[in-house]
């Protein structure tokens, strides 16, 4: 077997179903109820985000994103939203854990993640987020996330990377690895492709530039995305990549 068949048939076998009648769709329906209690009159609208829209999850990942947009009027804090929803979350059952930007549940046995946001404006598709990690909020804009991620066609790269990561319990939050791969294979449209090459030039790229260069969000480029770790965060992608770059075989790699 080829290393693209091996990494193809790992991709086949991880596919998530985003179809408009997929099962995973029904858990909006499930916690849509808990959310517009909470968030009453100023409730958006809810929608699926993330990986699940730019398709870059994967089955043994977060089955589903759903950003929670509210209203410019929202009087809450962003602080206050997020924690507010946290335990509303827990209080309705859902075993909600805390992560920089969303908080994840399990509904109906799928791993969902959950992010609340307030819009910049009542026309806006821009809203401000609270990042947990660095205690403060920032603005962003999810659909042109998708948007940015798709258009650059780095689908399978990415999550191949994302399987990688999660494989070897590294953390690398989704969005700056993503950003990360585009990154890295900016150029390679320039030489004969492959997937498995490519996923090597991400690994050298993880062990020779990831810790100094700086990502930035295309939405918004006062939002480093690249100050989301820390130097001894990406040390350790660094150490891992070259320890993956080094492996005599590829399933050493990703299984």
């Amino acid at each position: 077997m080829s290393a693209d068949d091996y990494f193809q048939n790992i991709l086949n076998d991880q596919a998530v179903d985003t179809r408009a009648y997929s099962p995973v769709r029904g858990v909006q329906d499930m916690i849509q109820p808990v959310i517009a209690q909470l968030a009453g009159m100023f409730l958006h609208g809810i929608w699926p985000s993330g990986s699940f829209m730019k398709g870059t999850a994967n089955r043994s990942g977060t089955d589903i994103d759903l950003f929670i947009s509210l209203s410019e009027k929202t009087p809450a804090t962003l602080k206050e939203i997020y924690e507010s929803l946290f335990t509303r979350m827990k209080e309705a059952g859902y075993n909600p854990r805390r992560q920089n930007v969303s908080i994840n549940v399990t509904a109906n046995g799928y791993s969902v993640d959950l992010v609340p946001g307030k819009q910049q404006g009542v026309y806006s598709a821009d809203h401000s987020i609270y990042r947990g990690r660095a205690n403060t909020w920032t603005k962003t804009n999810v659909a042109m996330h998708v948007t940015h991620v798709r258009q650059h066609g780095r689908l399978n790269e990415s999550r191949i990377l994302k399987l990688w990561r999660d494989q070897k319990r590294i953390d690398f939050p989704s969005f700056y690895l993503e950003l990360t791969v585009i990154d890295a294979l900016h150029r390679s449209f320039l030489f004969p492709e492959t997937l498995s090459g490519n996923v090597l030039k991400v690994l050298e790229y993880l062990r020779d530039t990831f810790s100094d260069a700086r990502v930035v969000d295309p939405a918004n480029t006062n939002n480093i995305i690249s100050d989301d770790l820390t130097a001894s965060e990406k040390a350790k992608i660094k150490a891992a990549a070259t320890a993956a770059r080094n492996a005599k075989s590829w399933n050493e790699i990703v299984t």
